[in-house]
């Protein structure tokens, strides 16, 4: 089978949303190789256990905004006097070789990567309620009251912007959404296009006289 580009997909939500959870138990059906997070580039400096080139690649804030100026990302911001960045180059490589890559990012950064990369499918993940969600919010047991007032307000900002969004989906039950996530991803798999590459030879050997 002739070799096959990966799919670029944006996964983005609310905190809370379940965003996170969904895209490890993706990763755990799949054999390691076929889908991979991206893998950020930051000028933070590396925390306890961090390895670079697998939580994130880390640079100087000179560095980083050298790449910036030559285009390097499809996306980046600002985040509590830090940068991050999406690695234009990293992606490309790592679609090169077959490999499906997601992009955990917010709705701004996807407008840049659409804008860079028109092919990327865009996903994103609602809770089915603000009730539901500020209870999971709450169970996590990690923030204040004040803190999870904001980051309500956050999030239906955040939701607000859904309708730049391919896909969505409402996560009520986990299991169901994550079979959601698997069917859009593994959809674009098996589009005319890549399958043409794909199975090249056999659709020749199948129309020939």
């Amino acid at each position: 089978m002739a070799k096959v580009s990966g799919n670029l997909f944006v996964i983005a939500a609310p905190s809370g949303a379940g965003k996170s959870s969904m895209i490890d138990a993706l990763l755990k059906r799949h054999p390691k190789g076929t889908m991979q997070v991206s893998v950020s580039t930051t000028t933070r400096k590396p925390r306890p256990g961090e390895k670079e080139g697998i939580h994130y690649y880390f640079v100087d804030e000179a560095d980083f905004v050298k790449q910036v100026d030559k285009g390097n990302f499809y996306e980046h911001a600002k985040v509590f006097d830090h940068y991050y960045g999406t690695s234009r180059h990293v992606i490309e490589d790592t679609l090169a070789s077959g490999v499906d890559v997601f992009l955990d990012i917010d709705w701004q950064g996807t407008r840049q990567v659409k804008a860079a990369y028109p092919g990327v499918h865009t996903i994103f993940i609602l809770p089915p309620s603000l009730s539901e969600l500020e209870r999971r919010l709450r169970t996590r047991g990690q923030d204040s009251d004040e803190v999870i007032a904001k980051r309500m307000a956050k999030a239906q900002h955040e939701m607000a912007h859904y309708g730049e969004f391919g896909y969505i989906i409402v996560n009520e039950n986990f299991d169901t959404s994550v079979d959601q996530l698997e069917h859009i991803v593994l959809s674009q798999r098996l589009r005319r296009s890549k399958q043409q590459i794909r199975y090249r030879e056999i659709l020749q050997d199948l129309l020939s006289e």
